[in-house]
């Protein structure tokens, strides 16, 4: 059963990050299942450090963006979720190609909400692990 609250289309899910810091970092939601929302990065020269690997910043906006649009997916219409506190253990250097993150619920309560963000390489070895809190809130 799905946990989502609100519709899910990502067309429209990615036109909403059109002129957004997701759109300059090239960040793509690509795929929803019942329990998890689906993005991609590329590694590319927007997204490399100087000595030419994924930044780890980068990793933590794909991990963010990922995990607050699933948050607000799940949370009941008329409310927003808005990140309290993130953490990332990057495990891997990355020099180039597509990376993919997959966020899954922890806890989907009614004012906090966790989510788990991994995020893999092409051939699917571990490159960040991610841990987003977020606060939900009712719109005003």
């Amino acid at each position: 059963m799905a946990i989502w609250k609100k519709p899910v289309d990502l067309e429209a899910l990615n036109e909403a990050n059109r002129n957004t810091l997701m759109d300059v970092l090239g960040i793509r939601i690509t795929a929803v299942e019942d329990d998890a929302l689906y993005g991609t990065l590329p590694v590319d020269e927007r997204t490399r450090q100087p000595f030419g690997f994924l930044h780890g910043g980068a990793s933590v906006a794909l991990a963010e963006t990922l995990g607050s649009i699933a948050a607000n997916l799940a949370s009941e219409p008329g409310f927003v979720s808005m990140g309290l506190e993130i953490s990332a253990n990057h495990v891997k250097a990355v020099r180039a190609g597509l990376i993919t993150g997959c966020a899954r619920s922890v806890s989907i309560g009614r004012t906090i909400q966790v989510w788990d963000v991994n995020i893999v390489t092409e051939q699917r070895e571990l490159v960040c692990a991610s841990r987003l809190t977020v606060l939900v809130r009712e719109t005003r």
